[in-house]
């Protein structure tokens, strides 16, 4: 007879239930995001693909006197949804300061200087073919790890990956997209409206001040953060930048009266991480990932910098970056490896994390105006993000299990 297994002491519930809740909704959102991207590939490539383009170059006007909002549908997503996206990035990336994979100094040494090499050494790739050409300004492409699809490629290894790699890798696509709104906020702002610049500042105050005078109210602060980023939005800085911020400023004392005694960032978190998941970025793919395929443009886009560059950055780039820079860290003594990973896991895991979809398109948008450079980086994106989950799996899948005996 088999006795149950114990119940977990509360406080490691505390910490493994939203990891698990986390990943759960992460691998269901990378599924939706590969069914999203494949039906924008057919929808384009149909014979009424041409319905593609027209339906998000739709123009939606919202006039609300001070500002006339008159954008296309799909800039609606990329602005608008894609802040609220941002938003929960903020939320995680407050929680892994405090409490989670980046709380301890030596704990969080390991990801961050894996995402570091991770961020640094794409950009170099992708630079060696771009510097001084057309391309030069897509540099930031092929920085940052796809959450959902890398986890989702994960969870086909089932536990041959363990707990502890899964969470590295979550803790540095954490510090990748922190350092992809970095690049974005400072490299790809071309003019400022100092104007509306100041009014975001004051509503971000007006954030903190109600955080320290004890609002625990969430729609008071999803209100103020609509209001950030209509102003964010004008200000010539990306309105996605609001998002991130608006998230970094969210209260986490807990209040007697709330819901299970949930923290605001612990309730907005609840209530928007699986709408940005399986919603927000499904969407944006079906949005963004509409490339025309023919014989042409793949034979332009094989010769292509911009491709190369993007598709080599990401197959290379991401997976010697990490890989080196973890090394380094553990040879200078900063980090260490967690007692149940080897090295051959870590680098599996640094090729998966080369999976660069989301943000990388959203990057692309935002580096290219010429659409044949578009469409070069998105192929980039697509066949390099392909190409290096499927051997990162692979090689995961012919790694020992974890506490299996190394042959």
């Amino acid at each position: 007879m088999t006795l149950p297994r114990p119940a977990p002491p509360a406080p490691i519930r505390i910490l493994v239930r939203p990891l698990q809740e986390f990943l759960a909704t992460e691998t269901a959102g990378g599924a939706l995001l590969l069914v999203a991207a494949a039906v924008a590939l057919f929808w384009v490539n149909a014979p009424f693909g041409g319905t593609y383009g027209d339906f998000w170059g739709t123009r939606v006007a919202i006039d609300l006197g001070i500002v006339d909002l008159d954008v296309t549908l799909g800039a609606w997503v990329n602005d608008a949804l894609m802040a609220v996206f941002f938003f929960v990035v903020g939320l995680e990336i407050k929680r892994e300061v405090l409490v989670g994979e980046l709380a301890a100094r030596r704990r969080a040494a390991l990801p961050v200087f894996a995402a570091l090499g991770g961020m640094i050494v794409p950009a170099l790739v992708f630079l060696a073919f771009n510097l001084g050409g057309d391309g030069e300004r897509g540099w930031g492409i092929p920085m940052a790890t796809d959450i959902a699809f890398a986890v989702g490629v994960l969870s086909l290894a089932g536990s041959r990956v363990p707990t502890s790699l899964k969470v590295f890798l979550l803790a540095l696509a954490i510090v990748d997209d922190l350092g992809a709104i970095a690049v974005i906020a400072v490299f790809y702002t071309d003019s400022i409206a100092p104007g509306w610049l100041i009014a975001a500042a004051g509503l971000f105050v007006l954030t903190l001040v109600l955080g320290r005078m004890g609002a625990r109210n969430v729609f008071v602060y999803l209100g103020v953060g609509v209001v950030a980023w209509l102003a964010v939005h004008e200000s010539g800085v990306h309105a996605t930048i609001a998002g991130v911020v608006m998230g970094l400023l969210m209260p986490v004392e807990h209040g007697a009266r709330e819901e299970q005694g949930a923290s605001v960032l612990d309730r907005l978190e609840h209530l928007l991480h699986p709408w940005t998941s399986l919603v927000v970025i499904p969407i944006f793919a079906l949005a963004n990932a509409g490339i025309a395929i023919d014989g042409g443009v793949v034979r332009d886009a094989a010769s292509s910098p911009v491709s190369l560059g993007a598709a080599l950055g990401l197959m290379l780039g991401k997976p010697i970056g990490i890989t080196l820079f973890a090394l380094l860290a553990v040879k200078l003594g900063i980090a260490a490896l967690p007692d149940d990973v080897r090295w051959p896991q870590l680098a599996a895991v640094s090729m998966v994390a080369g999976i660069g979809f989301t943000v990388s398109i959203f990057v692309t948008g935002l580096a290219f105006t010429d659409a044949a450079l578009v469409n070069d980086a998105k192929i980039g994106i697509l066949v390099g993000s392909a190409i290096i989950g499927v051997l990162g799996l692979l090689m995961i899948r012919f790694l020992p299990a974890a506490g299996d005996p190394v042959a």
